[in-house]
């Protein structure tokens, strides 16, 4: 194998590459040779078929395998053998003149491609005992924990049928109903034995106040508006009139917040009910604090490391970026203009979105590699397994695809990975705490998925 750099500029190279002929037929003749002992043929006993009648039969697909497979092989060890670590595979270039295709084919000639890829930058990493991170605090609080549990109540309420009852906001009326527009009945209108609980919002607006203060066996006619962003355009904007039959009118009864509510839930007493709401919040707090601070440390990230890109990495991530804005411009049936942009501009927009997220890619990979983090089976089979409990049904189905797919596999490692290096990084940082209010840490998480 003979390799010479042709391209040297930047991260870009280019190869050519050249495998002599000798060595492509050995390789040919060594392939025949295994088949000449295993291959059975009419005429010929098993492993008794002479390498002529093989080459004769089967040798210009015999070679194809052969210069695939050297072609692959080579490629390799020239990569290795420069100690180049392409950004993505190397893309292989071969001569298009048929004559001189058929004479590699036929052994009479080498077998010459060229090699065009580029290389993952060096990255000179920050001192990341510099960085400055500001960490936001929210307790979980009493009231929030008392609103929890009056939810969680609230949750198993019941309904005792109170004949004479006139219905109000919490209680539950059980109807009969035709609903008509210009006086015909129209299609998912009519309902039977339909629980309505009211002041929930349930229905369209108008239904539920004119149910208000009706008692069991009092028929209504209900005047109500479909909303003008109702999902059936046909209905949408329109009033229609409810002929409705009130066959009972339920009083809600709301189990108290005791032990035994925490004992209906598989928790031994009330206190343990409110320790489990309480790591809920303060959980969920925890999570949105952790991103905004994420978001702060990629962003000195982003600022602190200045490299040249491979542009194939940019391309691809582009791509798949605005195949995302262009699929939902479409569904929305909308156009840039209608966003108040240009597409040339949002084209300018998303490409530096791409860059920004190759350039972090990068930077992480290059801190988990120095620091040797890796991605443990436990840690990747919890994370399966959650992808898994979220289609309740089609477990067997999900696991079978993450099992069969080795591509969707690498996307579970891959967040997974993220955070561990973006944990190693915070433990070296310099963090400081600062308490806020739940309202302040939900806008500055709306702020910063805002601003991608």
């Amino acid at each position: 194998m003979q390799v010479t750099e042709a391209v040297s500029n930047g991260l870009k190279r280019e190869l050519q590459v050249v495998i002599p002929k000798g060595d492509i037929d050995v390789k040919f003749n060594d392939r025949v040779k295994s088949l000449c002992g295993t291959m059975q043929l009419p005429g010929f006993r098993k492993g008794k078929v002479p390498s002529t009648h093989i080459k004769k039969v089967y040798g210009r697909s015999i070679m194809a395998e052969v210069l695939q497979e050297a072609l692959n092989e080579t490629s390799q060890k020239a990569i290795t053998e420069r100690n180049e670590r392409p950004a993505m595979q190397p893309k292989i270039d071969m001569t298009e003149d048929k004559d001189e295709i058929e004479k590699v084919f036929a052994g009479q000639s080498d077998l010459a491609f060229k090699m065009s890829f580029e290389v993952l930058p060096q990255i000179a990493l920050m001192d990341f005992a510099t960085l400055q991170l500001e960490k936001d605090v929210v307790p979980a609080s009493d009231e929030e924990i008392d609103k929890g549990l009056a939810e969680l109540a609230e949750r198993g309420t019941k309904f005792e049928i109170v004949e004479g009852r006139e219905a109000a906001d919490g209680d539950q009326v059980t109807i009969d109903f035709v609903g008509k527009i210009d006086g015909e009945a129209f299609e998912g209108g009519t309902g039977t034995d339909m629980p309505v609980v009211l002041g929930r919002g349930g229905f369209i607006p108008g239904f539920e106040d004119g149910l208000k203060g009706a008692k069991s066996g009092d028929q209504r006619a209900i005047n109500a508006t479909f909303p003008d962003a109702y999902p059936e355009k046909t209905l949408a904007g329109k009033t229609a009139i409810f002929d409705t039959l009130v066959k009972s009118v339920g009083k809600s009864i709301v189990p108290p917040v005791d032990d035994d509510l925490a004992k209906s839930l598989g928790l031994e007493d009330v206190a343990r009910l409110r320790d489990v709401i309480k790591t809920q919040i303060q959980g969920q707090y925890d999570q949105l604090s952790r991103s905004k601070l994420k978001r702060q440390l990629l962003d000195q990230l982003d600022k602190a490391h200045a490299f040249e890109l491979p542009q194939a990495l940019v391309e691809n991530e582009f791509d798949g970026i605005w195949k995302q804005v262009t699929d939902g411009l479409e569904r929305a049936k909308k156009t840039f203009a209608d966003e108040g942009k240009t597409e040339e501009g949002s084209r300018e927009e998303y490409r530096k979105i791409a860059e920004r997220r190759v350039r972090l890619g990068l930077v992480i990979g290059e801190v988990g590699d120095k620091n040797k983090i890796q991605v443990t089976q436990d840690e990747l089979r919890r994370s399966l397994m959650e992808q898994v409990r979220r289609f309740p049904g089609q477990e067997q189905m999900v696991y079978d695809f993450y099992d069969k797919n080795p591509q969707a596999l690498t996307e579970l490692r891959a967040p997974i990975f993220e955070d561990k290096v973006i944990d190693h990084i915070v433990a070296i940082a310099k963090t400081t705490e600062k308490t806020v209010t739940k309202e302040e840490l939900m806008k500055s998480a709306e702020e910063a998925e805002a601003t991608g």
